[in-house]
């Protein structure tokens, strides 16, 4: 497969991206587990790299959702399957997406997704 063909089959429609941001304390922000279905990773795989490399994520990159903001959230997104999450959510701003690209090692994580 030659470069841009391989670069054509990782490029992520526009309005796929649309839908899963949310507006969260005042900012654009992407879910872990919206990134990782983004990125073809599983969401602990994202998690486990994020946490490996906490200081590049200060709190205006990466946040965890409180408690009353994932059920708000879960109360308002009625067609999702949230089960068995031990934890809330992280949440990227477009910062932080960047950020995960330089800690995640797969192809589509090299092609930053922007909001």
């Amino acid at each position: 497969m030659g470069k841009k063909a391989e670069i054509a089959s990782i490029i992520i429609p526009a309005e796929r991206i649309h839908n899963c941001i949310y507006l969260i304390r005042g900012q654009k922000v992407l879910l872990d587990e919206d990134l990782a279905g983004l990125y073809g990773v599983q969401t602990r795989v994202l998690n486990q790299a994020v946490s490996r490399n906490m200081e590049r994520f200060p709190e205006d990159f990466a946040f965890r959702l409180t408690t009353d903001e994932f059920e708000n959230l879960k109360s308002q997104i009625v067609t999702s399957s949230w089960g068995g999450r031990r934890k809330p959510p992280r949440a990227f701003t477009e910062q932080g997406v960047a950020m995960l690209s330089s800690v995640l090692k797969n192809r589509a994580a090299i092609s930053t997704v922007t909001m």
